[in-house]
């Protein structure tokens, strides 16, 4: 089975292996990021690329991404998400963000710890506390607070989406 329409290991899928160096160096930037990633030595962590996006598995579980030069990590393994700060969002907000919207300040119903402009989110949705998105502030919690309109959280990546279902996919495998 396909990871999505068009994405195969015979389609321009590649996976390799990353020297211990790499690997080490690779877990630090993401732990950097405010994402919890396993430590200790004896990780096996690789790279799967497909067209513009990178995959990073650490023993044969896919963790992060990364796209136009932007680490992100992904929503199928929610326990490296913990440590982010939240943007919960109103539950008419979700099907919007599902889609790849960018998250807006009348959705907004709460904002969890507190990030500066640049920073990784998580969005969650206010019923099930479940992350949607994964996005980029694009302005301070503290400015956020005080927002009534405007865009609040770019959108880079969200459930459903093609690198959802290409990590879904490797770890199915």
């Amino acid at each position: 089975m396909l990871p999505f329409k068009g994405v195969g290991v015979s389609t321009g899928f590649k996976r390799y292996s990353l020297r211990k160096r790499e690997a080490r160096a690779l877990l630090r930037e993401l732990a950097g990021l405010g994402l919890k990633v396993p430590e200790g030595a004896k990780h096996k962590v690789e790279v799967a690329e497909h067209g513009q996006v990178k995959l990073f598995l650490v023993d044969g579980r896919p963790l992060a991404a990364e796209k136009a030069g932007r680490k992100f990590p992904l929503l199928t393994e929610p326990g490296i998400l913990e440590d982010l700060p939240a943007v919960v969002v109103d539950m008419g907000a979700v099907p919007h963000i599902c889609n790849g919207a960018d998250v807006m300040a009348p959705g907004i119903v709460e904002l969890r710890g507190d990030f500066e402009a640049g920073s990784l989110v998580k969005v969650l949705d206010e019923r099930h506390g479940k992350a949607i998105a994964v996005g980029e502030a694009l302005v301070s919690s503290s400015e956020a607070r005080g927002m009534e309109r405007g865009k609040v959280v770019r959108n880079l990546h969200y459930v459903g989406d093609k690198i959802w279902r290409l990590a879904r996919s490797l770890a199915a495998a």
